[in-house]
């Protein structure tokens, strides 16, 4: 196959200086690193160490950087629950995001998650996240309900938004 043959996205995936792994103990420095930078409702350390040694339905994969920086510069933590995958988790280095590198997870993680047998997958997004937002209407997500006062530190509302595989 010629380079000149490769749609963007293999484009993309061929030359992207990062690589999509499963998550494996000594990344969650960085993982928790990454989590209290985004936003996220925190879970920390001994929360994701724990899916990882406990839990056979959970997904974990991190973006593992190629090039001189920080070696973990995204993360997913999802469960397979029945023929759901629910993302607990997904989020980028600072100095990394709107790259490609969360939408790399996504697509791995719903990769995986077909595999495993999903039908959909659901999460729940920050109201005011509007990048997130984007990219999960552009992966095909669609907006199916509120939750109020969700997230803390800021109280916030999440957005509930779902995809059929």
């Amino acid at each position: 196959m010629s380079i000149s043959n490769l749609t963007d996205r293999e484009y993309e995936a061929l030359f992207r200086p990062y690589s999509i792994e499963p998550m494996r103990e000594r990344d969650l420095i960085d993982v928790v690193e990454i989590e209290e930078t985004s936003g996220l409702n925190r879970w920390g350390h001994d929360a994701y160490q724990r899916e990882l040694f406990t839990n056979s339905n959970s997904i974990m994969m991190v973006a593992r950087n190629l090039v001189p920086g920080p070696a973990v510069i995204g993360f997913f933590a999802g469960w397979i629950v029945a023929d759901e995958l629910h993302v607990n988790n997904v989020a980028t280095h600072r100095s990394y995001r709107r790259l490609g590198v969360g939408r790399s997870l996504m697509e791995a993680a719903m990769d995986e998650a077909r595999y495993r047998g999903a039908a959909h997958v659901l999460l729940e997004v920050r109201a005011s996240n509007e990048a997130a937002q984007l990219l999960y209407r552009d992966l095909g997500f669609k907006f199916v309900g509120r939750r109020r006062d969700y997230y803390r530190l800021p109280t916030e509302d999440a957005l509930v938004m779902k995809l059929r595989f």
